[in-house]
């Protein structure tokens, strides 16, 4: 399922007429490096921007909600997330003209797209953690801020660890949200670029470059995390 795209789009970013070249590189770096530091820039604030929320949250649900709101968490929750990027834009342009536009209101925007699936995978880890340590640390005088610091993140970090890379790896491949916010001049998402390039263009070449750039940078972020683990 996702060797053969990436071999297709390897063979294709390495060919033209015909021939074997680095051509479609060499227009990738000419024409888009700004556009792949933009989208690690966006992807990265991005992620930040989403485990600011969702680990206080997770940590607050872990220690104190009841059922009930785990499932308004887990389920209805979601609905809003799809059209978030029209929504957003008819909420922020009449009191923060260009704030959508902008690579702070696209960061923003895939946070609270992806913070129902953060949200579940942080709170599925902290779920992992026995109780006894909550009951310890309570009993201690610890507050759920400091139990979620000191003992839920550290005990869940490699969970933690996987959910950054999902999410940042889903932030790079965004289009519907960048395109729907309508920047429509400067830096652009990568995807947004792999769809002109091949659309409007025909150049399937060049696009597959770009598809590899970013199978790059994903497979960089999961790289980093196995190396940490395998320390």
């Amino acid at each position: 399922m996702f060797l053969w795209p990436v071999g297709v789009s390897l063979v294709a970013s390495l060919s033209r007429d015909g021939h074997w070249t680095l051509a479609n590189y060499e227009r990738v770096w000419r024409l888009y490096a700004r556009d792949v530091l933009y989208t690690v820039g966006v992807a990265a604030a991005g992620s930040a921007l989403t485990f600011v929320v969702v680990i206080p949250l997770c940590g607050w649900l872990r220690a104190r909600a009841f059922g009930p709101v785990e499932f308004l968490l887990k389920v209805p929750l979601f609905v809003p997330f799809v059209v978030v990027g029209h929504a957003l834009r008819v909420v922020w342009s009449p009191y923060v003209p260009g704030f959508a536009a902008s690579w702070l209101g696209i960061a923003v925007a895939l946070a609270w797209k992806h913070l129902g699936l953060a949200a579940l995978l942080m709170l599925g880890a902290f779920r992992g953690v026995d109780e006894s340590y909550l009951e310890a640390a309570r009993q201690l005088g610890s507050g759920t801020g400091r139990v979620t610091r000191d003992i839920l993140v550290p005990m869940a970090a490699p969970a933690l660890a996987v959910s950054a890379v999902l999410i940042f790896s889903s932030m790079l491949a965004s289009f519907s949200i960048p395109l729907m916010l309508g920047r429509g001049s400067g830096a652009q998402m990568l995807m947004i670029d792999v769809y002109y390039r091949f659309g409007q263009h025909g150049d399937f070449e060049t696009a597959s470059a770009l598809g590899v750039v970013s199978y790059v940078l994903a497979m960089g972020a999961a790289l980093v995390y196995v190396r940490r683990i395998t320390r």
